[in-house]
């Protein structure tokens, strides 16, 4: 395992596919990116992100049945493993953290 440490995008992505539970593959990962971000994601670069969560232990892949539909190919599908789960439960705690402690902070104002 490689390192825990999550950026943004990894932690983005991270997320998503537990979201997706069993239908995490990459072309769904973008949607919903897109759907929950509204930023434009490239296929590319999920696949480079998902990569590195699989080097890093966070994330693990298997190939799904062939489908006529695909042409006879095989998806990958994506889930978040234990230490991956661990590093997403870090962050969020990092994260509740970090807003418990800012002071008066106002929606809709400037930080």
């Amino acid at each position: 395992m490689k390192g825990t440490h999550l950026g943004e995008f990894e932690e983005l992505v991270l997320l998503t596919i537990a979201a997706l539970s069993s239908e995490a593959y990459s072309v769904a990962i973008c949607d919903e990116l897109e759907k929950h971000t509204g930023r434009t994601t490239k296929l590319g670069v999920v696949h480079a992100v998902l990569n590195r969560l699989e080097e890093k232990g966070l994330a693990k892949s298997y190939l799904g049945e062939a489908t006529n539909a695909r042409g006879g190919k095989r998806k990958r599908y994506y889930e978040v493993t234990q230490v991956g789960k661990i590093a997403l439960t870090h962050a969020r705690d990092i994260r509740e953290g970090l807003w418990r402690i800012i002071p008066d902070l106002h929606l809709g104002g400037a930080l």
